[in-house]
């Protein structure tokens, strides 16, 4: 059974998953020069959102079509977690490959002179934790979970 397959492995499955889809958005940013454009990152929300929500939908078909408040929310943390962890190795890779992009960063950014590609993977990464806390927890509250206590 791999990994793609394996319902024991939806927050590995679906965070992988994520974090190709941001490396994709971030590298087509990169391409056609809109990387500069802070703005856009709210559109990994989109992709956060999509990844957790269908690993979710995922979760509870291939486990008798119930899941509980806790577990989806544990889940979801998970998925955003791989996701965001992965990305945010992606870019300190990219930042050690380009160091004309975090000298941008550097630059242009209100605190970047204190930022180094550590940091900037690290705050990344945390960034990407916490929104997926929120998306969770806001999905879950119109995804269809058990009350706490059923199985």
């Amino acid at each position: 059974m791999s990994l793609f397959s394996n319902p024991n492995r939806i927050p590995e499955n679906y965070g992988l998953r994520i974090a190709l889809g941001l490396i994709i958005f971030f590298l087509f940013m990169r391409f056609i020069d809109r990387g500069h454009h802070v703005e856009l990152r709210l559109l990994n929300l989109f992709i956060l959102g999509g990844g957790i929500y269908f690993g979710l939908k995922k979760f509870r078909d291939t486990h008798g079509h119930q899941i509980d408040y806790f577990r989806a929310l544990i889940t979801g943390v998970a998925i955003g977690a791989v996701g965001s962890t992965v990305f945010a190795l992606f870019l300190f890779l990219y930042m050690k490959l380009d160091p004309g992009f975090m000298q941008a960063i550097i630059d242009n950014e209100p605190m970047g002179r204190y930022l180094n590609a550590y940091m900037a993977a690290f705050i990344v990464s945390l960034e990407g934790f916490f929104s997926g806390l929120i998306v969770t927890f806001v999905l879950i509250n119109y995804l269809a979970t058990d009350k706490p206590g059923q199985a």
